[in-house]
């Protein structure tokens, strides 16, 4: 099922790179985030009340620098016509995933933070 619990903490090489990026209190997850966006995917279930949740496979690909930018796509349900792509800064991604991790430490279900979802399906844009 899911890969969180069992990923090594990235080099201490690539963690200093990011870090700046962070608040303090990221910075303990952060290592595991790295190796986390280094695998290049991550399959979940979109938590929805009321409901089983909605499974999901994000992958990306994967760059070095905290200012390159990844394009991510998710489908969901294994279905072409349920996904959908976006292109965020790496920085801000590996956020999303350190914000994953702590959703998993939680409540034992991967998933992305609701902000994610909102960039993902341009709330963002729409609300502005």
């Amino acid at each position: 099922m899911s890969t969180i619990d069992q990923l090594e903490p990235a080099g201490k090489a690539d963690v200093v790179v990011y870090q700046p990026y962070y608040h303090k209190d990221k910075h303990k997850i952060l290592p595991y985030a790295l190796t986390l966006y280094g695998q290049g995917y991550l399959e979940g279930k979109r938590e929805i009340e009321g409901s089983q949740g909605i499974p999901f496979v994000a992958s990306w690909y994967v760059s070095k620098l905290p200012s390159e930018l990844t394009r991510c796509r998710m489908q969901f349900e294994g279905q072409a016509d349920l996904s959908y792509e976006i292109t965020i800064l790496n920085a801000e991604f590996i956020d999303y995933l350190i914000e994953a991790i702590k959703i998993f430490r939680q409540i034992q279900s991967v998933d992305f933070p609701q902000g994610f979802y909102r960039k993902l399906l341009r709330f963002e844009e729409s609300a502005s």
